[in-house]
């Protein structure tokens, strides 16, 4: 996994976070869900390119 993947897998994680928290206070629930739909995206490409590595390795 090239760094630069991780490093864009884990800024999506984390404004994802930052978003659902945001929603949360605000009551916005479309921001709420959007932070939760980045949060997941965020892991599940983590979870390919972990795949990636262990298939090349």
């Amino acid at each position: 996994m090239s760094a630069v993947d991780k490093a864009k897998n884990v800024v999506q994680q984390t404004v994802g976070k930052v978003e659902e928290a945001v929603g949360k206070k605000t009551d916005d629930a479309e921001l709420t869900a959007q932070g939760q739909k980045d949060q997941a995206m965020g892991a599940q490409r983590q979870n390919v390119e972990k795949a990636k590595d262990a298939y090349k390795g």
